[in-house]
């Protein structure tokens, strides 16, 4: 019986327990107790004795088929959906043993979500310690802090110091492998590098912080890269390497999955070649490339007959937009496809177009695309004046393929390519599904779309975000229907009141 069975029965469970308890209540309401002496006491003995047992009774049945409810509009008293989705899809025995001080309310409220989570499948065994109350247990696990869970699936062991259940996820999806895999990040063209820092990679100049051409002359700040996609890798209990992509150097046979962020120069020839290597032989590779990227013609043909073309200019899109700025797309529709299935709204800051192509032996698929209203320019800094040249239609922007080239042998390769870099770097990777975007893609390369996905937890400021679309019908909501409509009611009263 899986988690979600489980949980539908013993709210069953409670919901008949509790009606037969208010049927029975009802019921002594209106027995009436007959005779006299010592059978009317009997009677009345009975009827407690009968009252003690159904109660006992009814206590036991909720206790063994009791029903968590969370009334609460954020679910605070709730694990997680992604935690939730990953007790549940267990299928091997994995014993957590958390501990934890009493006196600190996150570690309490730990425990009670791990024992909710212990709930929805029985191969999850959950142990909670006061490590204060029983050091010894702690000093056997070798667990000298508060907050640490310690996650065992086979010989497998991780520690994991947290307060959130979504960590311990993760963790138990580290403890599940058999099999560490290793994502490699190309180098060697100025792409982004996975050791910067994380916390700002911003443009400065004349005209302040900027991500668009403005900035395009000026310094950039340090290492503008993918430092939180790496954490986000190790997170998941996979193993990033970096990876010369140079002539010469092939692709290594361990890499897993080959990922090339934003390079700056153009591949030579030989370099191509090298990556068709790789993709005949089964491998899985991911391009993120910006608008001004000129693709080297060797390297565009390959990537033409894996499936995807890259087309040239700046996307722009008056209608699925970010914020004010037309040229930073807005995505709230995918295709169906494991990268992009169940996400959210997602941005681009400056895409170009990567139409899909079909042929022999391969499946590609346009992921998502600009509104119908969108346009390609040439000139981001002056797009205004290409407007009204300009052909409207829906862009494609990413495109996931996978087959076997003509001379390809093995397994089939795949392929993803995102006409953008910028979404996955440390400035816009955690924001709204852009995240869950980059790590989906890296999930399907590695061949486990069919495992949940979970991202793991970045610190950012909260943030309500919305559409273009959205700001405008708010607008139109607030300041024209509602104060319109006070002030028809108010006109019809007042004529009302005249007659």
């Amino acid at each position: 019986m899986s988690g979600e069975e489980s949980d539908w029965l013993g709210a069953l469970w409670f919901a008949a327990t509790v009606a037969a308890l208010v049927v029975l209540f009802a019921a002594a309401l209106r027995v009436r107790v007959y005779g006299s002496g010592w059978r009317r006491w009997a009677l009345r003995l009975g009827l407690i004795g009968g009252a003690l047992v159904a109660t006992l009774a009814a206590n036991v049945a909720i206790y063994r088929h009791d029903a968590h409810l969370d009334v609460t509009r954020e679910r605070a008293f709730t694990p997680s959906r992604e935690a939730e989705e990953v007790v549940r899809s267990l299928q091997e025995p994995v014993d957590v043993v958390y501990f934890y001080q009493k006196d600190d309310p996150a570690g309490r409220s730990a425990v009670t979500m791990l024992e909710l989570l212990g709930r929805l499948n029985p191969k999850l065994a959950v142990e909670t310690v006061d490590i204060d109350r029983n050091p010894a247990r702690a000093g056997a696990l070798g667990v000298r802090l508060y907050n640490t869970a310690i996650i065992r699936a086979g010989s497998n062991r991780v520690e994991v110091l947290t307060t959130e259940d979504r960590e311990i996820a993760l963790g138990i999806l580290r403890a599940l492998r058999r099999h560490q895999p290793l994502v490699c990040f190309a180098t060697g063209h100025g792409e982004y590098d996975i050791d910067n820092f994380e916390f700002h990679t911003h443009f400065e100049g004349a005209q302040g912080h900027s991500h668009n051409s403005e900035g395009a002359g000026v310094v950039q700040m340090e290492q503008h890269g993918l430092g939180r996609l790496r954490r986000a890798v190790e997170k998941l209990g996979l193993s990033p390497r970096k990876v010369e992509l140079a002539a010469g150097r092939p692709v290594p046979a361990e890499c897993d999955a080959l990922v090339d962020a934003n390079p700056r120069t153009q591949h030579a020839p030989p370099e191509a070649d090298i990556l068709r290597r790789y993709l005949r032989a089964g491998g899985s590779y991911m391009l993120l490339v910006e608008p001004d990227f000129a693709v080297e013609p060797t390297l565009a043909a390959l990537l033409a007959e894996a499936g995807a073309r890259i087309g040239a200019g700046v996307m722009v899109d008056p209608i699925d937009h970010y914020f004010t700025d037309e040229q930073m797309i807005a995505v709230t529709h995918y295709a169906n496809h494991p990268v992009t299935r169940s996400q959210a709204l997602s941005f681009y800051p400056g895409a170009r177009p990567v139409e899909p192509v079909t042929g022999t032996g391969v499946k590609a698929t346009a992921l998502f695309a600009s509104s119908p209203k969108s346009y390609v320019v040439s000139d981001r800094a002056h797009f205004r004046e290409e407007t009204a040249t300009a052909e409207r239609r829906s862009y494609p922007m990413a495109v996931a393929a996978e087959g076997k080239l003509q001379d390809g042998a093995g397994r089939p390769f795949r392929l993803m390519v995102v006409g953008d870099a910028d979404f996955a770097s440390n400035s816009f990777f955690p924001y709204l599904a852009n995240a869950d975007i980059a790590l989906a893609g890296v999930s399907w390369l590695l061949r486990e779309d069919r495992l949940p996905t979970l991202k793991p937890p970045v610190e950012v400021l909260p943030q309500v975000t919305l559409t273009n679309a959205q700001v405008r019908w708010i607008f139109i909501l607030t300041v024209i229907l509602l104060p319109g409509a006070v002030a028809l009611t108010g006109v019809g009263v007042w004529l009302w009141r005249r007659r």
